[in-house]
């Protein structure tokens, strides 16, 4: 496989769409599993090397890249703009590991605290 090329995240965010699943499972505690699964060797070592997170392993005639927990996280982030169908589910692992990252007014701009801020 070549190490120099690399999928565009858009792409990816479409096989996930299509062919990934999200499973949340408690023991102790909360758990999270994303995996994308298809026959074709190649797309899937593009994938894992594209997100750079996550496993990948030969599971009877698939192949399957599967990444847990805080990855999760990182890869729900970088898919979220780009997801349609799971797009709820993104947001549950997102919420999940950072509740506090887009709360009522984050994106507004106090203007009289910055002009304090500013002299």
């Amino acid at each position: 496989m070549n190490s120099n090329y690399k999928l565009d995240i858009s792409y990816i965010a479409g096989l996930f769409d299509v062919k990934g699943i999200i499973k949340r499972s408690k023991k102790t505690k909360w758990h999270w599993k994303i995996e994308i699964s298809m026959p074709d060797r190649n797309v899937m070592e593009l994938i894992h090397e594209t997100l750079e997170f996550g496993s990948l392993l030969k599971k009877e005639k698939q192949w399957t890249w599967t990444c847990f927990d805080k990855d999760c996280f990182f890869v729900a982030r970088i898919l979220w703009a780009h997801v349609n169908v799971k797009l709820h589910k993104i947001e549950q692992i997102i919420d999940y590991y950072e509740p506090d990252i887009q709360e009522l007014g984050d994106n507004l701009i106090d203007l009289d605290l910055e002009r304090e801020k500013r002299k």
